[in-house]
């Protein structure tokens, strides 16, 4: 294997990376003077892909939330789980699905090497059955509903479903009711050897482990496989939202509301200096050292918990802001005249430096924990850039990068959702 090391000279850290003949992507930070290790398993398959190509090279729907089923029954095996092999080692392991990747890991001061094999061991051995598959439906099912009842969740989704009309990251991670009651064994195992191919995944560790010892584990445990690459479907939506408003009554005290702009994509995923320069606009346009801020605080519209987020991934791309507010359709009004008026008068250059100082200073810290740095890896591998792409993409931001992206927050483009208190 041909290993890349990558350094970062301001940071003094390197990523040592390379592909294993199976086709897994490998790369490992070592970090000295740390007494534990972080490894995560990752595969490029999420909740947003409900379609795989058939054999004659046509995208078939396969259900909602199969992602998502699938991570939760890799765990089990013919004999001890996962969780238990873990114990056995200390390591405390875990595994989440998100809209585009599903992730195993683990997390270990001793036996780290012992650690990295069960991962890849249990993560290459699916075992289903009819049975056990029919008795995590009724425990996903209650998860589904669980969901249902959380408004940070719901205010979330149903802005989702109010901005797009078609691409499936409207959809619950976890599928629907009716969706996972599709779900049986043998779809399963389709799934899997359609998404699991080793092309398909990476392997991050970071920590006290030498790269050498990770490539090694992997050379000796990874099964050979045909190297597949997996494609996913784009379909194009228009930036134009399903309604404007949407509103769901729940068990709350005060009414909870997300403002979302929606952007039409030409090119399924965002470059990753057009993400961290809508961060950046957002914190300068609405963090808790701006006006705008200053001003929903004073006139009571909204609490501290009030926040922005970019939210983008494969075919979708949209920004999200809310809270807690008396009055949300009020708070969003005034959001659109600060945004509008930011438009025109241009962003405040020192707001801009300020928010560009806050964000990179948050990345350089990331390095400084060994699940995020493991975790932002693998993303930026998914999203195919190299280690320390978003400390230089940061780092090169300009004014007019960032005036650019704020202006495609367009009022016609924008749904606003609110979880109001049960009446």
């Amino acid at each position: 294997m041909q290993i890349n090391q990558i350094t970062n000279e301001k940071l003094g850290e390197s990523v040592f990376c390379t592909r294993h003949e199976s086709g897994l992507e490998i790369r490992v930070m070592p970090k000295a003077g740390y007494t534990s290790a972080y490894a995560v398993f990752g595969v490029k398959y999420g909740s947003i892909d409900t379609a795989i190509k058939n054999e004659n090279g046509e995208f078939e729907t396969i259900p909602e939330g199969t992602a998502h089923f699938l991570e939760h029954k890799l765990f089990e095996s013919e004999d001890l789980n996962a969780f238990e092999r873990f114990a056995k080692t200390g390591a405390s392991a875990n595994a989440y699905t998100s809209f585009e990747k599903t992730a195993y890991l683990f997390k270990g001061s001793e036996n780290i090497g012992e650690s990295l094999e069960i991962l890849l061991d249990f993560v290459q051995n699916p075992y289903f059955t009819q049975q056990t598959v029919e008795k995590e439906q009724g425990i996903i099912g209650q998860e589904i509903r669980m969901y249902q009842d959380l408004p940070d969740w719901q205010v979330m989704f149903n802005l989702l479903r109010a901005l797009y009309s078609a691409h499936p990251v409207r959809i619950d991670i976890a599928g629907t009711q009716e969706s996972i009651a599709k779900i049986d064994a043998d779809l399963l195992y389709r799934l899997y050897k359609n998404f699991y191919n080793p092309a398909n995944m990476v392997l991050c560790v970071v920590g006290a482990i030498e790269p050498q010892e990770v490539f090694d584990i992997v050379d000796r445990c990874i099964k050979k496989t045909d190297v597949k690459p997996v494609e996913r479907k784009f379909e194009k939506e228009s930036g134009k939202p399903v309604q404007s408003f949407i509103e769901e009554q729940l068990s709350v005290a005060q009414k909870q509301f997300l403002l979302g702009f929606k952007e039409e994509l030409d090119a399924p995923l965002l470059s990753l200096e057009d993400e961290i320069a809508s961060e950046i606009v957002l914190e300068a346009l609405c963090g808790k050292s701006s006006p705008l801020f200053k001003r929903l605080l004073d006139e009571e519209l909204i609490d501290m918990g009030f926040g922005s987020e970019m939210f983008n991934g494969f075919g979708f791309s949209c920004v999200m802001i809310g809270g807690t507010s008396a009055d949300p359709e009020k708070t969003a009004d005034i959001i659109k005249s600060e945004i509008r008026k930011a438009q025109t008068e241009g962003i405040d250059p020192a707001a801009f430096e300020r928010a560009k100082r806050k964000f990179y200073g948050r990345y350089v810290m990331c390095y400084n924990d060994i699940d995020d740095t493991a975790n932002m890896l693998m993303n930026l591998y998914f999203n195919d850039y190299e280690p320390f792409a978003e400390l230089e993409a940061c780092k090169n931001l300009t004014v007019e990068k960032a005036q650019e992206r704020l202006n495609i927050l367009k009022a016609d483009n924008s749904a606003l959702s609110v979880i109001s208190p049960i009446a």
